[in-house]
């Protein structure tokens, strides 16, 4: 009867304990590292998090706010919408090739964790060979410098020569609108350590990069908007930087643009071309504004796209 009793107390006593404890445990209100890893036929690819950003995506979207607003809720979402930065790291074996860096400090608190995921990853800074961008607007450039020093200082820096010569002119910047002028200023002081130095290497158009990444002209969202197509063992990858920013409509409806489109026009057949070339031949496609890891595959349905995301996967 007695042992009986004392295991009751020690049960008792130990649920107390463990309530308590659980009780005191202040939330930790935080993610863990924002990377994403998987391989691609010989190729590891790893996608990199800089943090997420709040979009009045009711507001910049080109067409109805309540239409916008339905299409959130469909998803379980809302407007703001939270909205991931995504940057994609590719080892091919031979070279380290980071392809967009994220906002670094030009778009407020909540993003600038590109560098952090990077380290968190496996890798460092110093180790990136080249950095391709997709196009120059602040939340894909920011990344590249920190107090005016280059964050990648042995990586040389590729991107569209249309829109080097765009958005790195003082020239256009001083004929912007005012609420324009910010765009060209992250740009110029991302790129201008590595203009300096020499390490801006502009391209035109299609282009061979280095073995199995190829960059692919997709202008309209910017003057130079360029797509990365990542090959190995026939396995491909796209990577498509803003010719999408809002999963729960643009896939639906691909013909929704946005207000940041140099060329709405341009941007919307750039996308409908993508999306379509994607879903019929089955590679993936990865994107700077999906919810991370912003990979996956694409399948027409009706006249819009069902978006199928990656499976977690170790790579081998």
């Amino acid at each position: 009867m007695l042992k009986s009793l004392t295991k009751t107390c020690v049960a008792i006593a130990a649920a107390v304990a463990c309530t308590a404890a659980s009780a005191a445990a202040p939330m930790v209100k935080a993610q863990g590292p924002g990377y994403y890893r998987m391989m691609l036929g010989d190729f590891e690819v790893t996608v990199l998090n800089d943090g997420t950003v709040e979009l009045p995506v009711d507001k910049i979207l080109h067409q109805p706010a309540a239409k916008t607003q339905k299409a959130l809720e469909k998803s379980f979402a809302k407007a703001p919408l939270e909205t991931s930065v995504n940057g994609f790291l590719i080892n091919t074996g031979s070279k380290l090739v980071l392809i967009d860096t994220g906002a670094a400090n030009l778009f407020g608190p909540t993003l600038g964790n590109l560098a952090a995921s990077l380290k968190a990853s496996g890798y460092q800074p110093e180790q990136v060979d080249e950095v391709y961008i997709t196009h120059m607007h602040g939340d894909h450039v920011g990344g590249l410098a920190n107090n005016g020093k280059a964050v990648f200082p042995n990586a040389v820096v590729r991107a569209d020569k249309h829109d080097a010569d765009f958005w790195l002119s003082k020239v256009n910047m001083e004929k912007a609108p005012a609420d324009m002028k910010g765009f060209f200023q992250g740009a110029m002081v991302s790129i201008n350590p590595y203009s300096d130095a020499g390490k801006l290497v502009p391209f035109e158009g299609d282009t061979d990069l280095a073995p199995g990444i190829k960059a692919v002209s997709s202008h309209g969202h910017t003057p130079g908007h360029t797509s990365y197509l990542v090959e190995s063992k026939g396995q491909k990858l796209l990577l498509i930087g803003d010719l999408m920013h809002v999963q729960a409509v643009q896939f639906d409806d691909p013909s929704v643009t946005i207000q940041f489109d140099s060329d709405p026009k341009a941007a919307l057949a750039q996308r409908l071309a993508a999306f379509s070339t994607a879903a019929k031949q089955g590679y993936l496609i990865g994107a700077a504004h999906l919810q991370f890891p912003g990979l996956g595959h694409l399948r027409a349905q009706g006249k819009g796209y069902t978006f199928v995301p990656v499976n977690y996967t170790i790579p081998r």
